[in-house]
């Protein structure tokens, strides 16, 4: 009788320490999972000229970066006709001069 009773205890200490264990790593495989997948959005953010050209560097530009477009006040673009948009990108000359004379 005692055998038995010692089987069954160490059944019920096995299934326990198996519970422990295979909580732990499911535990440890969803916070891996979670913190390398990165949900596939990239975190690096470009705020540079797409073009050297005046079609990407102008106060106002085309839609479509037609070639030669672009000019220092609103219109239309000579090539494809479509309406200037405001380049939210256009430097002036006037950014970051403090503290320093030209």
């Amino acid at each position: 009788m005692e055998y038995f009773h010692r089987l069954i205890f160490s059944k019920k200490r096995i299934m326990k320490n198996f519970k422990i264990i295979f909580l732990f790593v499911a535990f440890l495989a969803t916070g891996t999972v979670l913190t390398s997948c990165g949900n596939g959005v990239s975190k690096t953010t470009t705020t540079e000229q797409q073009g050297e050209g005046k079609e990407y560097t102008s106060a106002y530009v085309c839609p479509m970066h037609c070639k030669d477009s672009g000019s220092n006040a609103a219109g239309k673009c000579p090539v494809c006709e479509m309406d200037y948009v405001k380049n939210e990108n256009h430097k002036t000359g006037e950014e970051n001069h403090e503290g320093h004379n030209h």
